[in-house]
């Protein structure tokens, strides 16, 4: 991929942050950025990188048509990654009107730019372009104790406005390559976690919420198990399915770390107490239980077999190990993302 040009949208998001600076150092791959820049993107997540002559940023919205158009024409992407999207249950179910617009609408205007722009493509760039659509694991639904993990042929029974939203547009970017031979991939990742993740999620809120003395409140019992995967490590997954992923093909990406929520603000709180003590007590005081959000699904678990055995590709950070790393950064950056 040393010589492609790629465009990424959401690249001022969290995952999107990373995997620009994944291209930017990994890589000799020209960099566009294509980011609405709502609540949730940060240009100074890219700060390190911003200055690279091989990175460039457009402060616009996947769903306008003039713009992606004008961004396929004027930067002449080899690959696309579809990184946009609005992406927390809670606002989902507040304002499922936005995850529509954006996770639906604004996949089907890039796949339909994208498609018009390959078309027109010489035979020699035609062949090489690719579409990666990220996705969730939350597609899927929900498990129960002991059922398998999903794997790639597991149907989906999404159960919230959000998994809804992913899971049409799921369908959309498999439909524009079995309907126009349009050249696609989709990734499924379980649950992000890591440095320049906006704190309205579970680990940034937890050590943000401990640490500004707030209640740690818990959704129902907390024992909701999801799987959490180290953002570098959702990287070079990423770069492995755009290297040698097979076209039409979905790969599902897992950190193989199954936690409880419980677990996880526990695990944090005894962190905090390590590197940041206070003298009012343990961390795990401030750990308040409140009512389950609507649609809460159990249970999440992925099999990465497929992404493993047929792309060389492995998780390399341990849940301990990251955890540490994501509370250490959060410490050392209390200003991010705050105001």
């Amino acid at each position: 991929m040393n010589d492609r040009r790629v465009l990424i949208t959401g690249g001022a998001g969290f995952i999107g942050s990373h995997l620009v600076r994944g291209f930017l150092t990994l890589t000799s791959a020209q960099v566009l950025n294509f980011d609405k820049l709502t609540y949730a993107g940060n240009l100074e997540s890219l700060r390190d990188v911003s200055d690279s002559p091989r990175y460039r940023f457009m402060q616009c919205d996947i769903g306008d048509i003039g713009a992606v158009n004008t961004a396929f024409a004027e930067f002449e992407p080899d690959i696309v990654v579809n990184l946009a999207a609005e992406s927390h249950v809670d606002r989902s179910i507040a304002m499922p009107d936005e995850f529509i617009q954006t996770n639906i609408v604004g996949t089907f205007t890039m796949l339909e730019a994208g498609r018009a722009y390959w078309n027109a493509l010489p035979s020699d760039r035609k062949e090489r372009f690719r579409f990666l659509h990220i996705s969730t694991d939350e597609v899927y639904g929900s498990l129960g104790s002991d059922d398998p993990p999903f794997h790639e042929e597991t149907p989906y029974s999404p159960h919230n406005p959000y998994s809804a939203s992913k899971a049409s547009a799921d369908h959309l970017v498999r439909a524009w390559h079995n309907t126009y031979g349009f050249p696609v991939l989709i990734t499924n990742c379980s649950n992000n976690y890591g440095p320049y993740q906006y704190p309205e999620k579970l680990i940034p809120k937890t050590i943000r919420d401990a640490l500004d003395g707030q209640a740690l409140s818990i959704h129902g019992d907390g024992k909701q198990i999801r799987d959490w995967l180290f953002v570098p490590d959702h990287v070079t997954a990423i770069l492995r399915v755009l290297k040698s992923g097979v076209i039409g093909r979905s790969y599902l990406v897992a950190g193989e770390n199954q936690y409880s929520v419980l677990d996880v603000v526990e695990k944090i709180c005894d962190l905090l107490d390590e590197l940041k003590p206070t003298t009012e007590g343990s961390y795990r005081q401030q750990i308040k239980h409140v009512v389950d959000r609507p649609g809460n699904d159990r249970r999440y678990a992925i099999d990465s077999t497929r992404l493993q055995t047929e792309l060389g590709w492995k998780r390399s950070v341990s849940f301990d190990e990251g955890l540490r790393r994501t509370v250490e950064w959060y410490l050392a950056n209390d200003d991010w993302g705050r105001g």
